[in-house]
């Protein structure tokens, strides 16, 4: 060993702190065995105050010791070198500045190859020390004690060490974390996710601050649980990079209450939706669908809606505990329809459902039927045959919910969930979401059934009042057509007839009763039959209107407009009168089609006004076309318009046979929202002889 020196720096010049040594400031000094100072560290200098000159070959007590410890010391000295055991201890030093200083001193002796002994002090100023040791005690106890998980990883992204938070939260002691990686701790989360971002933290020197991270861990592996995961780069003095240091705060409980708010905001949602989507009309089959629409894929991957046959007759339908179930198909959606469609009955479809069926149980009891997880068994109460079982299991159904639909005490079906691709199965939740959806929907639903119902009584009763006439009468071609009003609306009272007079005369009527439904249909049937018994009096047009006024007058507020014509094939010409109705067209060849310009006069029932008769000519080949307000009339056009545009469709069909006219007009004229019925007649002059 060296007898004299200080300690190199190295380098070109100090080097810089890299250690706790260096942060400590830990001053060396080694003395030989007469206690004269042979190595002599740049922070001993800094320490005791003296220089390398200065202060070797000395004496270290000397230049160390005040005089009043000097025997003390010399005692201290002679013992390690003479034993071997080291001493350490606080001891007060005194500085070149003539100060003291309270330092902390570890000595041990030393030996060289030569057999030759030193002694080796190694000096600290006790204030850095006490201060470190308070730096390192709360650090200590803060890790320790804290609720947060910590972890240092190193530069491999292997556990180093971690607190006993971090133990808790993964379910692993430190022992089981150390030297491993986090996707061998925690197999059950995405931690190669978080072993990217720590990558890029170790790259880049950006901390990555409360990334959100969902998963199970071995502390609880059937639940999920949710962490704030923050990650710091670890470096020393000398920016040398060391690992990674994680910090992990468990946030289950927000993360539950933020999911549960967001599912009760998502229901709300759904509800509202459902609210403004559900029943726009009265159309039993559409309103069954928009239910439907509401539940795919919100609530469900597929979803089917079936009422008992029997409710959509219109009869209630009790089944007892061994009776099957006759259900009518209304509606079906899906996610993907190559998946479940095959098992789904379709739309308009009237399927038996055996007694151990889920849905037939539903519609029993008018209680909700859930299965969680769907197992090979349930599906065969699921479907409605065993091939369509096998169906539900290739489509990989794992979860089934029917709840029923009951409005106004009644039960009238059942809406049918089932889930393939969401993962999670039906809980209590989407329970209480589709009994709401199946409420809210089941009074549209009933709505729309007691409508059609309603609806079918009404037109049935108006097809038969209808005439059955022949196609050539009386030197005339007729065809006629009745088209009903859209499902959004009533069936209204429009008619037409054609009446065979003598002479060969024949009385051609259309009309129209104001209002919709049974009343209307039955005020027109009075009003046809009524036309019929004066049509064989012989009257003018205009007297047989005002007869017809009066009856109508008499009848609970009703009002009708029609147009009343009598041909005379002999005569060559038509008489006609008006109650406020729209006038016929007339076509003849070399001329363009016109309306007949007649007198309007007033509906009838309302009485106060004389109509009045028009003779108008006709000559074989001439057509009369006579309709209802409903073939032109639009709520967005005017019916001057709607009018010119009936014309112009005549004009282009020269042709074409009565009934191909009918079809054509029906077809472009009348829209499929439009809330009005449409009696439409037309009539061709034949030849004498024909």
């Amino acid at each position: 060993m060296s007898a004299a020196g200080s300690l190199p720096a190295g380098g070109d010049g100090p080097a810089r702190p890299s250690g706790l040594l260096d942060v400590l400031r830990v001053a060396s000094v080694v003395l030989d065995s007469e206690g004269r100072i042979v190595l002599w560290s740049p922070q001993a200098e800094e320490l005791f105050g003296y220089t390398a000159q200065e202060a070797l070959g000395r004496y270290a007590a000397r230049i160390m010791v005040h005089e009043e410890h000097l025997d003390l010391v010399r005692k201290l000295f002679a013992e390690v070198m003479r034993t071997g055991r080291s001493w350490a201890g606080a001891f007060p030093i005194r500085h070149k500045d003539g100060g003291t200083r309270l330092v902390e001193f570890r000595n041990m002796r030393l030996l060289d190859d030569r057999g030759d002994v030193y002694a080796l002090g190694l000096a600290v100023d006790q204030t850095t020390v006490r201060r470190m040791e308070q730096d390192v005690a709360l650090s200590t106890r803060i890790v320790a004690q804290s609720p947060i998980g910590l972890a240092v990883l190193d530069s491999g992204l292997r556990y180093v060490s971690v607190n006993p938070a971090l133990e808790q939260i993964n379910g692993l002691s430190a022992d089981e974390h150390r030297g491993r990686t986090m996707r061998e701790v925690l197999p059950l989360m995405d931690a190669a996710t978080i072993e990217q971002a720590a990558e890029e933290v170790l790259r880049t020197g950006q901390p990555l601050v409360d990334r959100s991270v969902t998963g199970r861990t071995p502390a609880d592996p059937d639940a999920d649980h949710a962490w704030a995961v923050s990650l710091y780069r670890l470096e020393n003095a000398l920016g040398t990079v060391l690992g990674v240091a994680v910090s992990v705060v468990d946030i289950t409980e927000q993360y539950r209450a933020n999911a549960e708010a967001e599912t009760a905001r998502r229901r709300l949602a759904l509800i509202a939706d459902a609210s403004a989507r559900i029943g726009t009309t009265l159309d039993l089959d559409r309103t069954a669908g928009e239910l439907a629409d509401v539940a795919v894929p919100e609530l469900a991957d597929a979803a089917a809606v079936d009422l008992l046959d029997a409710v959509v007759r219109g009869r209630r339908s009790v089944i007892g505990p061994a009776e099957p179930a006759l259900m009518r198909a209304l509606a079906v959606r899906w996610v993907d329809a190559s998946d479940v469609l095959p098992a789904a009955d379709p739309p308009g479809r009237v399927t038996r459902y055996a007694p151990d069926r889920l849905i037939t149980e539903c519609v029993r009891t008018g209680l909700p039927v859930m299965v969680p997880q769907v197992k090979d068994e349930d599906l065969l109460r699921i479907a409605r045959s065993p091939e369509a079982a096998e169906v539900l299991a290739r489509a990989g159904v794992h979860s089934y919910l029917a709840v029923p639909l009951i409005a106004r005490g009644e039960v009238l079906g059942a809406l049918d969930l089932i889930r393939t691709r969401t993962p999670h199965p039906f809980d209590e939740d989407d329970l209480l979401l589709a009994r709401e959806l199946a409420s809210r929907a089941a009074v549209q639903i009933d709505n729309a059934r007691w409508y059609q119902n309603a609806r079918d009584t009404a037109l049935t009763l108006q097809r038969s009042l209808l005439p059955s006439h022949p196609s050539v009468t009386g030197g005339l071609e007729v065809a006629s057509r009745y088209q009903p009003a859209g499902a959004t609306s009533e069936v209204g009272g429009d008619w037409f007839d054609v009446i065979p007079l003598d002479g060969d005369r024949t009385a051609l009527v259309v009309g129209d009763v104001m209002g919709s439904g049974i009343p209307a249909a039955a005020t027109m049937g009075r009003l046809r039959t009524a036309t019929h018994t004066l049509a064989s009096l012989g009257l003018d047009p205009a007297v047989l209107l005002e007869h017809l006024n009066r009856i109508t007058l008499e009848l609970d507020e009703a009002i009708a407009t029609c147009v009343y014509a009598v041909h005379d094939p002999d005569q060559r010409r038509c008489v006609i009168a008006n109650a406020g109705h729209l006038p016929p067209a007339r076509i003849r060849a070399g001329h363009a089609p016109e309306l007949l310009d007649l007198p309007t006069g007033v509906p009838l029932g309302v009485g106060g006004v004389a109509f009045s008769t028009t003779t108008v000519d006709l000559e074989p080949g001439d057509r009369l076309v006579f309709y209802t307000d409903g073939l032109v009339e639009t709520r967005r056009d005017p019916l001057d318009e709607r009018l010119d545009r009936l014309l112009a469709l005549l004009d282009q069909q020269p042709g074409h046979s009565l009934d191909e006219v009918c079809e054509m007009l029906l077809r472009t004229l009348h829209e499929p929202d439009n809330f009005d019925d449409v009696a439409l007649l037309i009539a061709r002059v034949t030849a004498p002889g024909r």
